[in-house]
């Protein structure tokens, strides 16, 4: 399987003009505990409520903030609910009330939104702050009120959820106790093939970032990575995500001072990739000390979590809750008049030439352009571009680029973190040819991260060579290029996909992804057994859409004799442009019902869609 290949900072790139976005980060702020106080779940997690007071909405109510507050509608049967992102055992709550409280109200749980089970009711409810000991377990949470103690609806400063009684501790309590805290190591890479792979790497929990031990000196079987809780714990838990350096052979140890070990781990026979390991254990610090490598390199970890109660931990930031499928919240039906650009307040178009080795260049919305009947064409033209300079044409032997064509993204309009993605397309279909429907994480631009780090989802790239063929494809440090985590789908007969329309497809949660042509699945990938046979997940951020269709490049080959320009494509019958020699990406018609189960089902018009959790979800066009 090809790659995508390395998306590359250009300075023509017209992405990058000025569009701001605002990050909120919300992060849970707790003391330190023992190992019996309580942990508060909820803050930052996604809230919703039957009604809102603007501007006082659900999510003022899990920000940690006692200025701002929830408000309802002025009427008795109102409720708030909070998404803890997994099933929690939940021992406390706390009620920080406005002036208008509840006098009648019932805390309930579920498992899923739906069905409720209450975990406390009261009539003679006081106001001010209710700190309540309750029993119960579930994903969900809310406060259903049934009676108001004034003429005014229900308000609450703060609606504070703990997974633990005051008293105790309560099963599946254990937390991250290594995130963000301080490492140590015995040796650390540092250069061009491992930047800054220091210890902390492995305690940031972040998947596309490692530590691995120095190669200076050459790499030796004893090596160690230890970190520092900043207080005693009771170590229960500790998942090993190896980078293909792993160790055959190692232990794990605990420490009170740092300097005394005792073992609570020991294997000879090391897997690698994922290792979640049930180890029981007490101390302040905790480290891996390897004494085998699998292989000729050192050791090199993705990730290093230890889990457990006591310690100082750091409360990392909330992972996204995952989709619902409840709302629209990007389409685009291509509706505008026939020449018209695309939308502006949805697209981006990036110019400059491309990675890959490919021989386009990409223009600035002069090769992308609505037809009049429903479509986006993005087309692929035999044309040169002056003073650009690209790889060897193979027809004309010029290293001036020959071909032009058009590259659009969603960057700073509209990205998201899971949810269901489906678009209509007809490819170009003729030797060179490289369509893709796609998308790359935001940090690519936030954070000037690079490829393959941000990670990469392709929902369908087709090459011309291939015709009867289409590819669904993950990117990411650990599996990449050649090398990606995807699979193929052929139309059956050996139907050529530039004949026709066909609906392309991915539905993308904390889970795994399920991609689809047509309705039929082409290939699911299971976190857990990625993480276990590949390496690390790193798809828990925001993500744009990327439309482009290349010309040449590695994996396609570039055109050649064979090759046709213009492509004859039916759907273009009605849209012209005054260029001769052109080979189109169509983008067709497609309404996909929000039925969770069942992305096939076509209904109406529309492009490109996008559904995801409700309270997760910006309006079409604005910044995040």
């Amino acid at each position: 399987m090809e790659a995508r290949g390395t998306p590359r900072l250009r300075g023509a790139l017209a992405v990058m003009a000025a569009v701001a976005l605002l990050f909120t980060l919300s992060v849970a702020v707790s003391p330190e505990r023992a190992a019996a106080a309580a942990v508060l779940v909820s803050q930052g997690k996604p809230a919703t409520a039957s009604s809102t007071e603007a501007p006082f909405t659900a999510a003022s109510a899990v920000d940690g903030d006692r200025a701002t507050r929830w408000s309802s509608a002025f009427t008795d049967d109102e409720w708030i609910r909070i998404d803890l992102g997994a099933s929690t055992s939940i021992g406390q709550v706390v009620l920080d009330w406005e002036a208008a409280y509840a006098k009648g109200y019932r805390l309930e749980v579920s498992a899923d939104g739906t069905d409720w089970t209450t975990i406390h009711s009261t009539t003679a409810g006081s106001g001010g702050v209710e700190t309540l000991t309750v029993s119960g377990t579930g994903r969900y949470i809310r406060m259903r009120g049934t009676e108001r103690a004034t003429a005014w609806g229900y308000s609450l400063h703060e609606f504070q959820v703990y997974s633990t009684t005051d008293g105790g501790t309560a099963p599946g309590d254990d937390v991250l106790l290594s995130y963000g805290k301080a490492g140590s190591a015995s040796t650390s890479q540092h250069d061009g093939t491992c930047w800054e792979c220091s210890p902390d790497k492995a305690f940031d929990r972040d998947p596309a970032s490692r530590w691995a031990t120095s190669p200076e000196g050459g790499w030796t079987d004893q090596g160690w990575i230890a970190v520092d809780l900043g207080a005693r714990a009771e170590i229960h838990r500790v998942v090993l995500q190896w980078d293909p350096a792993h160790a055959r052979a190692y232990r794990i140890e605990v420490s009170d001072n740092g300097t005394d070990w005792t073992t609570i781990h020991s294997t000879t026979t090391g897997t690698g990739f994922k290792e979640t390991l049930d180890v029981s254990g007490a101390g302040r610090h905790v480290r891996l000390y390897a004494t085998q490598r699998s292989g000729a390199y050192g050791y090199s970890l993705w990730e290093f979590q230890v889990w457990g109660t006591g310690g100082a931990p750091n409360p990392a930031p909330p992972l996204p809750a995952d989709p619902t499928y409840d709302r629209l919240v990007f389409s685009d039906e291509f509706n505008g008049p026939a020449g018209a650009a695309p939308d502006p307040a949805k697209w981006v178009p990036e110019t400059g030439t491309g990675p890959n080795n490919e021989l386009e260049y990409y223009t600035n919305n002069k090769n992308a352009a609505q037809d009049g009947n429903g479509s986006l064409v993005l087309e692929a033209r035999r044309e040169e571009t002056p003073g650009s300079a690209c790889p060897p044409d193979p027809l004309s032997g010029s290293t001036t680029c020959q071909y032009t064509s058009a590259r659009l993204n969603t960057y700073g309009k509209f990205q998201f973190t899971y949810g269901r993605v489906e678009a209509r397309i007809k490819v170009s279909g003729t030797q060179g040819l490289w369509p893709a429907f796609w998308m790359l994480g935001a940090d690519y631009f936030d954070q000037g991260r690079p490829w393959p780090y941000t990670g990469e989802i392709d929902i369908m790239e087709h090459v011309g060579k291939e015709p009867n063929t289409t590819y669904s494809t993950l990117h990411a440090p650990a599996y990449n290029g050649a090398a990606g985590y995807g699979a193929p789908y052929s139309l059956p007969g050996g139907a050529d996909f530039a004949d026709d329309f066909h609906t392309f497809a991915v539905d993308w949660d904390s889970k795994g992804m399920t991609f689809r042509v047509d309705g039929q699945v082409t290939h699911t990938v299971d976190k857990e057994e990625l993480e276990g046979t590949r390496g690390p997940w790193v798809f828990d951020h925001d993500f744009f859409l990327i439309l482009n269709n290349a010309v040449g490049g590695d994996w396609p080959g570039p055109p050649d004799a064979t090759t046709r320009f213009p492509q004859k494509l039916t759907d273009a019958a009605s849209f012209r442009l005054p260029v001769e020699q052109a080979a189109a990406l169509f983008l067709g018609l497609l309404f996909t019902r929000p039925h969770p189960g069942d992305p096939a089902r076509l209904t109406g018009s529309g492009l490109a869609e996008v559904f995801l959790h409700g309270a997760l979800a910006p309006t079409p066009g604005a910044d995040r």
